[in-house]
């Protein structure tokens, strides 16, 4: 079958237009994470949402609109604790995204067992994705690309040195706070197709493949959201042609994407 037959289908449409305009969110967000040692903020904020999530689906409630505002505030709280003279970044990450996986897992026990909704947003699904999901995530997604390059300069500068920039009178939590705001409102959103569970994974990978080539900021962030969106359109072409879950395949093509470009370092160094 041809691209263009399989992209005729409503549902892979829906996934494609959602999928890509998520994946370069996260790939873009994800250069600063992976510089800042917020790597992993991905997947305590992920694990965040899928405690919402059981709560939302337990009350009735639309599993998308409910986790967004809980994400958002567990993200600022993680950024507090991770700032906290008595906590480091990983003990904050851990103990969110522990607890949070546990109550969720919890609350499903109790109420729903696992649906297939619940099944969707643990593990994705390109079928999960509906109108709304689309329009959503597509809002959401453009809303989160603008604040970025609106205040690129910034994070830009919060990425590399706090100290300096907290000295040249730049507010460097209220950009601290906006990474993370960004970053839970991108978790969230790819969660439906992705998955809680491999979600993180298109933080971290168009990041640290794009360093491995490239050393200037902007040539890592440009490299980075055209790596994350070419992995997708590939991993959701493999997923649908294969018949195999989207999340996994797309994490296949970015982990290959990675190794490519791990030999390609290589190889420049033996040069």
């Amino acid at each position: 079958m041809s691209l263009m037959q399989m992209f005729s289908y409503p549902f892979m449409q829906r996934a494609l237009a959602a999928g890509a305009l998520v994946s370069l969110c996260c790939a873009l967000l994800g250069v600063s994470l992976v510089l800042k040692r917020y790597s992993m903020i991905g997947d305590g904020l992920s694990h965040v949402s899928f405690g919402a999530l059981a709560v939302a689906v337990a009350l009735g409630l639309t599993p998308l609109y409910f986790s967004i505002p809980v994400v958002i505030i567990a993200a600022f709280f993680l950024l507090r604790m991770a700032n906290h003279p008595r906590w480091n970044n990983d003990a904050a990450i851990a103990v969110m995204s522990a607890s949070a996986l546990a109550i969720g897992i919890l609350v499903i026990s109790l109420t729903t067992g696992m649906t297939t909704d619940v099944d969707n947003y643990m593990f994705g699904s390109v079928l999960a994705m509906t109108s709304s999901d689309v329009v959503l995530s597509v809002g959401l997604s453009a809303a989160v690309l603008t604040l970025f390059i609106l205040f690129y300069h910034r994070l830009f500068a919060v990425t590399f040195d706090e100290s300096f920039s907290r000295a040249t009178g730049l507010r460097v939590d209220l950009y601290n706070t906006l990474l993370s705001v960004l970053t839970a409102l991108t978790i969230v959103l790819g969660m439906r197709m992705m998955g809680a569970m491999l979600i993180s994974s298109l933080v971290i990978f168009p990041a640290l493949t794009a360093m491995r080539l490239f050393k200037s900021f902007r040539s890592v962030v440009l490299s980075a959201g055209v790596s994350a969106v070419a992995c997708f359109v590939v991993g959701l072409s493999a997923s649908f042609a294969l018949s195999t879950p989207v999340g996994a395949s797309v994490v296949v093509v970015d982990l290959a994407v990675f190794l490519l470009s791990c030999a390609i370092c290589r190889l420049r160094g033996a040069k």
